[in-house]
């Protein structure tokens, strides 16, 4: 008995090193040119407004191994790391800005905040994150990051970067219904950005590629025609295994994402393209959309952007006095945006409170004017002279802060 007994354990032993053996290479293996060691991030989610980062983002965040965050933005406080003292304030500078705690489940408390570096707040903040779901791949979603992936890698060494594109026609689309209700996008300009940004995301791209960071790049026409594969190839390029969970939007988790009507379609259960409606983009921004297409392709060899379905993008390429004026438009744009973060990172609270309740008025009343009907309207608003029409709140510009997207 005793040498059946040591057979009986020997090809025991046998067995489960090779079901080990299985599992592991089932479970653990990492993306092609990847070494075994496991790889827990930072992730970055990046892509320009309105391209379906939250679509990848509520997707990927359905599995057990990742947790990132929604449009944290706290990379984009930096300025607030300048002065000595910085310990003292940014985790609550960064919950003033996009209620980025809150939306999250995230306590001050457990965040460790004795620190006067942006990558060490962010590595205690967005593993807290991860913790509390026991996920091992940490990081972050936002489109925001646009034009700063360069200093995120050099800030980052072992980030990843998936970048999703979409048909610039097709954002700006989603940026002009989206800027219909007081939101994030109702400022001027948010489609010049969308626009010329477009080329500064492939251009911060490119030195990532150059530099040998990993970048995975997907385009937002495929993911939502074929969900299951385009996330195969992310769960590849992440190293984790693929579950179908991800691949359909059913039980996803979207309380950190924004309470805006056009969060309507990452918020229901169906991956797909909205059903066809009319025409919104201007002749004008299309036709200008078409010439820096055709100038793009001409560029890169005819490789990107990629176009999805076959349009008409034969309108000459702009000329070098409109490049020149649009450039000069969109860092004027840029400056103005990058003066009113300065402003939440120094700008005292009880001056940002004052600010945020009248903006916040302001976007109500907005509202209110849109709901009335034309009768209500009529019965309700005294007859309006010209030059009293200049102070309509109905004709004011709106602008909103990011904490109102």
């Amino acid at each position: 008995m005793d040498d059946v007994e040591a057979r009986y354990l020997k090809r025991s032993r046998r067995l489960i090193l090779w079901l080990n053996s299985q599992l592991t290479a089932q479970f653990s293996t990492p993306p092609e040119g990847c070494s075994l060691t496991q790889w827990s991030g930072p992730l970055f989610i990046v892509g320009p407004w309105r391209s379906g980062t939250s679509l990848l983002y509520a997707l990927l965040n359905k599995h057990p191994r990742i947790a990132v965050l929604y449009e944290g933005d706290l990379f984009l406080l930096r300025p607030l790391f300048w002065l000595p003292g910085a310990a003292s304030r940014w985790v609550a500078r960064w919950e003033f800005w996009n209620d980025a705690l809150n939306r999250h489940g995230l306590t001050a408390g457990r965040i460790q905040s004795n620190t006067s570096c942006v990558r060490t707040a962010m590595e205690r903040a967005y593993q807290e994150y991860a913790c509390q779901k026991s996920a091992q791949i940490w990081g972050e979603k936002s489109p925001n990051y646009y034009d700063s992936l360069a200093r995120l890698a050099r800030d980052f060494p072992d980030a990843r970067f998936i970048i999703i594109w979409r048909d610039l026609a097709a954002i700006c689309r989603s940026v002009i219904r989206a800027a219909q209700e007081p939101s994030w996008f109702d400022r001027r300009g948010t489609t010049h950005r969308a626009l010329m940004g477009y080329k500064t995301l492939k251009t911060e791209c490119d030195r990532l590629v150059r530099g040998g960071a990993s970048v995975y790049q997907i385009q937002y026409e495929a993911l939502v025609g074929n969900p299951a594969d385009v996330m195969m190839g992310v769960c590849r390029f992440l190293g984790v295994p693929f579950v179908p969970c991800v691949a359909s939007l059913n039980g996803a988790d979207r309380s950190a994402i924004y309470e805006d009507r056009h969060h309507s379609l990452v918020k229901g259960e169906r991956i797909g393209c909205p059903v066809e409606r009319p025409e919104i983009l201007p002749m004008k921004l299309r036709k200008k959309i078409n010439r820096y297409v055709c100038l793009w392709h001409q560029q890169s060899g005819g490789t990107w952007p990629v176009i999805p379905c076959l349009q008409n993008y034969d309108h000459g390429k702009p000329t070098l006095a409109e490049r020149v004026s649009d450039q000069v438009v969109y860092h004027a744009l840029r400056s103005f945006d990058f003066l009113v973060l300065l402003a939440y990172c120094f700008v005292p609270f009880r001056f940002l409170q004052i600010y945020r309740a009248f903006k916040h008025q302001q976007r109500e009343s907005s509202v209110r004017m849109q709901q009335r009907g034309p009768a209500d309207r009529r019965q309700m608003d005294p007859p309006i002279s010209p030059p009293s029409a200049l102070r309509s709140p109905t004709l004011a510009v709106k602008h909103h802060d990011r904490s109102q997207r």
